[in-house]
């Protein structure tokens, strides 16, 4: 019996031997290869989860060539591939065709829907429809104030009053005393809090330019005409990177000393920062707001979750300054800021 006991400890002690090298090797070897594989899937675009394949719809009140919602829609469109998502996405910068846009989505039973609130009296009905036709709402970017009571689960973006009130303060960090505050969109509520805000803050004087922002020369020679009619004005705020540009070449035109900000970051922007063509930019991160646009709905379908407990999801804001800008020039050059 004593030898038999032996042997069986003998053999006991092999086996623990063998497993604990079979168990390192999976470790070593075998993770590596299932994290490497998983790597290489999220880079083709596969989805991380076995979900069903929802189809979520994005509608926004973007204008052609405003490249911050190519950095929502890419946001969207890679928390979609993660959440094998089949995302659709449509725009329109006109209240009744958003509206439109966002009825074709009902009528084709989308599983979620990510809509803008820039012009809510236009966009009131069709969304509460949406949520009577039981497809989760959720808001982004502007409309917060509207969200809620509309039946979006939640809004997702910056608080634009809080904004603007940010850029008051910064203007008067920098010591200016007359600044242009130039909207691009008339009607546009999100716009309004913005100067509002910033007005609210600013101890100094601020005034009102509307322009027509699909009309980029248009938008330069008004803002150029009040440069030069009144040499006061130190500060230029846009409401959107790509017109941060053009409000530059109006300043250069005019001969002014004005400090150009802005609204909103891209790539151009980033450069702009570092070479000290602009002052400072607002960032609401809109990388952020689509991408978690997508995975809130995502995680509402599939666990009933829902973040912000009644309150805006804020992405933002964040001033930007020269001395941030070469932090952030990779991402914006990416796409993802």
């Amino acid at each position: 019996m004593a030898r038999t006991r032996t042997g069986v400890r003998a053999l006991g002690a092999l086996l623990a031997v063998v497993l604990g090298v079979s168990v390192a090797g999976c470790s070593s070897t075998g993770g590596k290869r299932a994290e490497d594989a998983r790597k290489a899937e999220a880079a083709a675009g596969k989805a991380a989860v076995n979900t069903p394949r929802w189809t979520f719809a994005m509608v926004t009140h973007s204008g052609d060539g405003d490249t911050f919602w190519d950095i929502v829609q890419n946001g969207a469109e890679q928390a979609a591939a993660k959440d094998n998502i089949n995302f659709l996405y449509s725009k329109s910068d006109e209240g009744q065709q958003q509206a439109q846009l966002v009825q074709a989505a009902i009528d084709k039973k989308v599983d979620g829907l990510i809509v803008t609130l820039a012009k809510p009296d236009a966009m009131k009905a069709v969304v509460k429809k949406a949520v009577a036709a039981g497809i989760p709402v959720i808001t982004v970017n502007s409309g917060s104030a509207q969200s809620k009571a509309y039946g979006a689960l939640t809004h997702i973006g910056q608080d634009e009053t809080v904004a603007g009130e940010a850029v008051g303060d910064e203007l008067d960090k920098r010591g200016k005393k007359k600044a242009l505050c130039v909207l691009h969109e008339q009607g546009n509520v999100g716009h309004e809090q913005r100067c509002a805000g910033a007005k609210k803050t600013f101890d100094g004087t601020m005034q009102n330019l509307y322009v027509d922002g699909t009309n980029m020369p248009d938008v330069q020679a008004s803002i150029e005409a009040k440069l030069q009619a009144d040499r006061s004005i130190d500060s230029v705020v846009t409401l959107g990177a790509p017109f941060a540009a053009t409000a530059v070449k109006a300043k250069k035109s005019a001969g002014s000393k004005a400090e150009i900000d802005t609204f909103d970051l891209n790539a151009e922007v980033a450069g702009a920062l570092k070479t000290g063509t602009l002052g400072f930019a607002v960032d609401q991160q809109p990388y952020l707001q689509g991408y978690e646009a997508v995975d809130l709905l995502w995680l509402y379908r599939y666990n009933a979750d829902v973040l912000g407990g009644g309150q805006p999801v804020l992405t933002g804001p964040q001033i930007i300054t020269r001395d941030m800008a070469a932090a952030l020039e990779d991402y914006t050059e990416r796409g993802t800021r």
